[in-house]
């Protein structure tokens, strides 16, 4: 059993190569294109994460044509001044994007678009923090992602992130993030379950804005809501619903495997099949392509996160499966269309 799913302080399950190598499937739909909306690249104590590791999982047999790496606060540039730190992790991505790009690495175009950090607390003075991510990016930069995960409780928290409560309310926040649209950048958004109502009125003040939601929603299955599964359901389908009424707004569809949604998957002895996780992902996954449309829906592997629970081919045999009965357009656009045209690839 994982120790690091019963510990309340872990944000990330620990990756186990040798159980995860216990269960291995045929590549469903291998020729498939796909591009990965939502992966990470980063050093951490212990866990280092980089791009030829990032090509070693796309290359076990999906058609991973491009991917879209999202700040997780990795290569902070110490000789910048501090608001500038995270451009330091822009340099790092398009570092790997280049050699991605030199096709010597394959054809997958990895880190084909990035999305990094800056302070939107910043207010107005935020402008230069994004300028010069747009110059570190090298025509890849596309956005940024501010995590405003909160809840009171904390052994409710899914996150290393932990700001102030209600940020996305803040008037220097709010001046923040009105520079994105005008400098041509989405937003990602990192919250709970419990703060979609905040992330609704950001939408509307904000409606030439695009809004990209991580991993569904952030669906706190640990902590106080462990075992009310069902409740926290309504409870997020409601807000996801009215959510959905903001045209501005896209959702990741994954990210189902970190230790905040509280699946069994990681303390079992041996690792789940693309049918066992299909069948316990299938409520959230259908329910968001009922509400947004495919075509304001994208998949995401949340690599190397979600790798706690299950192995990168094993992941996209899921989402195959879970889509199997859709159309051929309505497909293309989950697995691939609605990526490239919110991320401009």
């Amino acid at each position: 059993m994982s120790t690091a799913f019963n510990a309340p302080n872990a944000a990330h399950l620990s990756i186990r190569p040798e159980w995860l190598a216990m269960h291995q499937e045929e590549i469903i739909e291998p020729e498939l294109p796909i591009v990965d909306a939502h992966h990470h690249l980063w050093d951490h104590i212990g866990n280092s994460y980089f791009l030829l590791d990032l090509l070693g999982d796309i290359t076990t047999g999906h058609n991973i044509c491009a991917t879209i790496s999202v700040e997780c606060k990795a290569m902070y540039g110490q000789d910048m001044a501090p608001e500038l730190k995270p451009v330091g992790e822009t340099e790092f991505l398009n570092g790997a994007a280049a050699m991605s790009a030199s096709g010597t690495y394959g054809r997958c175009r990895a880190v084909a678009g990035i999305v990094g950090h800056a302070d939107l607390c910043l207010g107005s003075d935020v402008a230069p923090v994004l300028e010069a991510h747009i110059r570190a990016g090298g025509g890849r930069f596309r956005g940024v992602r501010y995590s405003a995960v909160w809840h009171p409780d904390p052994a409710a928290r899914g996150s290393l992130a932990n700001p102030p409560p209600h940020v996305m309310r803040d008037a220097k926040f709010r001046q923040g993030f009105a520079r994105l649209a005008p400098a041509g950048l989405s937003f990602d958004a990192w919250v709970y379950h419990t703060q979609l109502q905040e992330l609704i009125e950001l939408a509307q003040e904000f409606p030439q804005t695009s809004i990209i939601l991580n991993h569904l929603g952030g669906v706190i299955g640990i902590g106080p809501y462990a075992g009310r599964r069902g409740v926290v359901m309504e409870e997020w389908r409601a807000s996801m619903r009215d959510l959905a009424g903001c045209p501005n707004v896209f959702v990741k569809l994954g990210g189902l495997g970190m230790r905040l949604f509280g699946f069994d998957f990681p303390a079992r002895h041996r690792p789940p099949s693309s049918q066992d996780l299909a069948d316990c992902w299938r409520p959230y996954i259908e329910t968001c392509i009922a509400l947004f449309g495919p075509e304001r829906c994208m998949f995401e592997s949340n690599f190397p996160v979600d790798k706690g629970s299950c192995s990168y081919g094993v992941l996209w045999n899921a989402f195959k499966r879970l889509t199997i009965g859709l159309s051929p357009p309505d497909r293309q656009a989950l697995f691939s269309g609605t990526a490239s045209k919110v991320y401009r690839l």
